[in-house]
C-alpha cells in the first residue's frame, strides 16, 4: 500500500500510517508530490494541493483522498467519483479551537484587552479608562448550532451566560439537552448582548447581519464572526458601530481578506481583527491529522468509509437502477425544505411500486440531503446525510409499500414542531416529476426556479398570479394547478415554473391577495 502525504501533517498521523505492516509512506510537499502519483493508492492533502482531473489522471491506482480538514473545495468531487476515488474529510476537528477563539474575542471586547495592552506598553497607566464588563449574566445569541456552535454553548455556560440560539434545523429536544433556548432570528437579535454566527454561506445567509438586522438588535450589542466573512455586511457593520448601535465587533474572517491597513473597518477602535486563525492551533492540526489517518486506515483495511463526502461504491447495475430515484428523492427533499414551517422532527419516506423492492438506503439519504442542504455547513450527500440528520435529533423512518398497487413513486413527509409537509414524486420518461403536494394532485417538473403557492380555491387567484409576475417581467414557463376535492373552504396548490428565481418582494406581492396563504420560491437547479 503506497500512501502519499502531499502536505505538512501531524507527526502522530504519519506514524499511524507507518505502523501498518507492509505500507509504504511517502512524505512529500506541494511542489514535489506529483512525481509520486503514478503508484500512490492513498493521497493525503490539506488545502494547498488541488486534486483535480489532471491529478487524478496521473494517479490510476488511487483509491482514496483524505482531506485533513473540514472543507473539500480543493478536491474535484465529480472527477473523483467518476474515477472511483472515495473522498473523506475530518468535520469538527477544529470545532474546539474555533469555539475557544470565539470566547477569547468576546472576553477581549468585554475587557478591552488589546487596547489596554497597547496603552500600557506605550508607557501609559489608564486604569480608569478601561472599565470593562462581565460576561456573567449577559445573553449570548448563537446563530447556528453545528459542531462549533455547540462547543461555544458549552464554554459560554461556564461563564454563567444565558444562551439563546437560532437554528431552524435543530429540534427543541437537542436545544434543551444543550441548555439553549431556541428563538426566532428577530427575537435573538432583540435579546442578545453578544451575537456570534456559526453557519454556512448560502443565499439565505449571505450578508445575514445587514442594516436591517442591526436595526433589530439591542443598542450596545457586540458581534463575533469566526465563520465566513460574507455573513456580515461590512459597510453596514461600520455604519452601525459609528452610530453607536453596535458597541464592538471581532472578526476572524472577511468577505475579502484585507492585505493592508486601508480596510475600512480597521479605522475603528471598536473593531478587533485576527487573520483567520480560529482553527489554527497545534491541537486542532494534531486532531485532524490523526483522524484522517485513522479513517483512511479503516477504509483501506476494512472498507468502512467514515466522513466520506462523495458517492459510495456501487456495482454498475445497482447504480444504473437506483440513479433516477436517487435524483428524484434529492429533488423532493430540496423542494419540501422550502415549504417548511417550524423545526423538523421527523422525516418519513414511503416507497411504492417496484421501488419498494429496492435497497433504499441511498434514496433515503438523498431525500435527507435535499432537505439538509438548504442550511447545513457541511455538504450533505448520500454518504453522510443520515449522520447529519441524527446529529440534529431528527427521527427518520422508511415505509416500503408493496401491496397498495400504487404506481412507482416516492412520498416524502417532513413533520415539524408545528406542521406536516408532504410531497410525492415519480420518474416520468426518465425525468423527476412532482405529483402531489400535501395530498393535492399537482404535476410539475422538479427542475429550475419554481414558485409553490397554497391558496383558497376562489376566483381571481390565477389572474392575480399572472398579473404580479407579468408586471415584474417574470416569464411563466409552466403553470400546474390542483385542488382538494373536499373540505371547506376548498384549498388549491399551484406550482409555477419561471425563467428566473422569483425574489421576496414579488412573493410579498403575491401574498397581498388574501386568498393566497403561502408563496415560496424554490431553486431546484
Amino acid at each position: 500500500m503506497n500512501v502519499l502525504i502531499a502536505e505538512p501533517m501531524a507527526q502522530a498521523g504519519i506514524e499511524l500510517f507507518q505502523a501498518q505492516a507492509g505500507w509504504n509512506v511517502i512524505v512529500s510537499n506541494p511542489k514535489e508530490y506529483a512525481k509520486h502519483l503514478a503508484d500512490c493508492e492513498a493521497l493525503v492533502v490539506r488545502s494547498a494541493v488541488q486534486v483535480n482531473g489532471d491529478v487524478l489522471k496521473q494517479a490510476p491506482k488511487l483509491r482514496v483522498v483524505g482531506r485533513a480538514g473540514v472543507g473539500v473545495d480543493n478536491v474535484d468531487l465529480q472527477a473523483a467519483t467518476a474515477a472511483g476515488v472515495l473522498v473523506m474529510n475530518t468535520p469538527g476537528g477544529n470545532a474546539v479551537s474555533v469555539a475557544e477563539h470565539t470566547i477569547a474575542l468576546m472576553l477581549s471586547m468585554a475587557r478591552a484587552i488589546p487596547q489596554a495592552s497597547a496603552s500600557t506598553k506605550s508607557g501609559k497607566w489608564e486604569k480608569k479608562k478601561f472599565l470593562g464588563s462581565e460576561l456573567r449574566g449577559k445573553t449570548l445569541g448563537i446563530v447556528g448550532l453545528g459542531s462549533i456552535g455547540r462547543e461555544v454553548v458549552r464554554r459560554a455556560r461556564a461563564f454563567e451566560m444565558r444562551v439563546v440560539s437560532y437554528d431552524p434545523y435543530v429540534t427543541s429536544g437537542i436545544a434543551r439537552d444543550l441548555g439553549v433556548e431556541l428563538l426566532s432570528l428577530d427575537d435573538l437579535y432583540a435579546q442578545s448582548d453578544y451575537i456570534t454566527v456559526h453557519v454556512s454561506l448560502t443565499p439565505e445567509t449571505d450578508k445575514l447581519l445587514n442594516e436591517t438586522a442591526f436595526a433589530k438588535m439591542k443598542t450596545g450589542v457586540r458581534i463575533v464572526n469566526c465563520a465566513r466573512g460574507e455573513l456580515v455586511d461590512e459597510l453596514a457593520l461600520k455604519a452601525a458601530i459609528e452610530s453607536g448601535k453596535v458597541a464592538g465587533a471581532s472578526l476572524d474572517v472577511f468577505a475579502k481578506e484585507p492585505t493592508d491597513a486601508s480596510f475600512p473597518l480597521f479605522s475603528l477602535d471598536q473593531v478587533l481583527a485576527t487573520p483567520h486563525i480560529g482553527g489554527s492551533t497545534e491541537e486542532a492540526q494534531e486532531i485532524v491529522g490523526v483522524r484522517i489517518a485513522e479513517q483512511m486506515v479503516e477504509y483501506l483495511q476494512n472498507g468502512v468509509a467514515i466522513n466520506a463526502v462523495n458517492m459510495p461504491s456501487l456495482s454498475p447495475d445497482q447504480y444504473k437502477a437506483a440513479t433516477p430515484f436517487i435524483d428524484l428523492c434529492e429533488r423532493l427533499g430540496r423542494f419540501s425544505a422550502h415549504l417548511l414551517t417550524g423545526n423538523p422532527t421527523t422525516i418519513r419516506l414511503t416507497y411504492f411500486g417496484r421501488i419498494a423492492d429496492m435497497n433504499t438506503t441511498l434514496l433515503r439519504n438523498a431525500g435527507l440531503a435535499g432537505v439538509l442542504n438548504r442550511s447545513t455547513a457541511a455538504r450533505a450527500n448520500v454518504v453522510n446525510a443520515m449522520q447529519i440528520a441524527s446529529d440534529r435529533g431528527w427521527s427518520v423512518a422508511e415505509v416500503h409499500d408493496k401491496k397498495s398497487g400504487h404506481a412507482d413513486s416516492v412520498r416524502l413527509e417532513i413533520e415539524t414542531d408545528s406542521s406536516l409537509t408532504t410531497v410525492e414524486g415519480a420518474v416520468v420518461l426518465g425525468k423527476p416529476r412532482l405529483m402531489q403536494v400535501d395530498g393535492i394532485y399537482c404535476e410539475a417538473p422538479l427542475t429550475g426556479p419554481l414558485v409553490c403557492m397554497k391558496n383558497l380555491d376562489v376566483p381571481g387567484v390565477i389572474g392575480h398570479v399572472g398579473s404580479v409576475l407579468g408586471s415584474n417581467m417574470i416569464n411563466i414557463a409552466n403553470f400546474s394547478l390542483g385542488r382538494r376535492d373536499s373540505g371547506e373552504p376548498l384549498e388549491a396548490i399551484a406550482v409555477v415554473s419561471t425563467d428566473n428565481l422569483v425574489p421576496q418582494d414579488v412573493l410579498d406581492q403575491l401574498m397581498s391577495n388574501p386568498a393566497v396563504k403561502l408563496a415560496r420560491s424554490v431553486e431546484i437547479g
